[in-house]
């Protein structure tokens, strides 16, 4: 008890004298002295390394901006244009140059603020190695546990920058068939043949086939009679490509005259002539229409009809007569009288009287 009334006793403050409290407020003095040039050295430093870090990354977002709308009106200027087509279209162009200005104004901002802040922590004596050593660690358990993600990042990035395929492209993904209508780094979309819009993600594409890069084929098959003059035939489409050639708008979507590959195929009664020309990508379907349409009244005109498979009703039809006609019995020679084999045949003679058959 008198133990505790001391202890209490001693834990009060004692009042503190006037030369104790001087000679504390010079230490202060001093040591403050000491070290205001280093802090306002320091503090000049941090200012100035977040000033060249915000100052270097307004001018490299700006410099990509520029870059981006540079590419962007050079893509409008040859849109429409036969170059245009061969390259690429502008809303494509567009969409892969701010998929790629994007990247490269996140990577910049990333590693210079970055640096910036590894350079103010190595300014206030600040041990790095911990702290690395802890993002590393974490940098690791993020990409496992979003791997999925980032490989559909990665997949996205490169077949950007790669130009693998674009807006208004016809590409074939394996899981999904379709037109381009938009290219994210994460997620493609494309529109099917029935409409519908499938969401592709970039890194579940293991392979994709492209049909609008380069140049396409448009094939038509024209079918005749099998007595038609194949020569005449092969020249009435000759002359029709070479017309269709010489008219606007086939001209730019034409890349060689059109060409007749020969008989694709040959049947009892018909031929199948095979038509091909080259065109501009994605222009394929539009040529085989035209095509299709001039060769049909080229040949009406000079009196070759075009013909085709039988229908299903007749091939119907045809089918039941046969079976008709397979369900009556051949005629016999027997049941005519006068047929050498009716005449050599002997007639059966009568029973005896008395006599029943079967019985002995």
């Amino acid at each position: 008890m008198f133990r505790s009334a001391v202890l209490a006793t001693d834990a009060t403050p004692r009042p503190v004298s006037l030369d104790e409290a001087q000679r504390t407020a010079n230490d202060a003095a001093g040591w403050v002295e000491q070290n205001w040039s280093v802090w306002l050295t320091n503090g000049l430093r941090i200012v100035l390394i977040i000033v060249i870090a915000v100052a270097m990354r307004s001018l490299i977002r700006r410099g990509i901006t520029k870059l981006i709308a540079r590419m962007n009106r050079t893509a409008q200027a040859v849109d429409g244009t036969a170059l245009g087509s061969l390259l690429v279209n502008a809303e494509r162009r567009r969409q892969r140059s701010e998929a790629i200005g994007s990247v490269l104004r996140s990577v910049a901002s990333f590693l210079i603020m970055g640096t910036a802040a590894l350079t103010v922590l190595s300014v206030l004596k600040i041990n790095l190695a911990p702290l690395l050593a802890s993002a590393g660690v974490a940098g690791v358990a993020i990409g496992f546990g979003a791997r999925n993600l980032v490989t559909d990042f990665l997949s996205g990035v490169f077949m950007i920058l790669e130009d693998q395929y674009g807006v208004g492209d016809e590409v074939d993904a394996g899981v999904a068939k379709g037109t381009v209508i938009e290219v994210g780094l994460r997620v493609t979309k494309l529109r099917g043949a029935d409409g519908e819009i499938w969401y592709v993600r970039n890194g579940e594409v293991k392979r994709i086939g492209n049909l609008s890069q380069g140049w396409a084929t448009a094939g038509v098959d024209v079918q005749v009679r099998s007595d038609e003059d194949l020569d005449r035939v092969r020249a009435v489409i000759e002359r029709t490509g070479e017309e269709m050639q010489k008219a606007e708008p086939w001209s730019e979507r034409l890349w060689e005259p059109v060409e007749v590959l020969g008989l694709n195929a040959v049947y009892l009664d018909s031929v199948v002539v095979r038509v091909s020309a080259k065109t501009v990508p994605g222009k394929a379907l539009s040529v085989e229409r035209e095509l299709r349409w001039r060769i049909k009244r080229a040949l009406d005109a000079e009196g070759i009809a075009i013909v085709g498979q039988p229908h299903e009703q007749e091939l119907r039809t045809a089918a039941t007569a046969a079976d008709a006609a397979a369900a009556v019995a051949a005629p016999s020679a027997m049941a005519n009288p006068a047929s050498p084999q009716s005449l050599a045949t002997a007639p059966i003679p009568p029973a005896p009287t008395g006599v029943t058959l079967g019985k002995p």
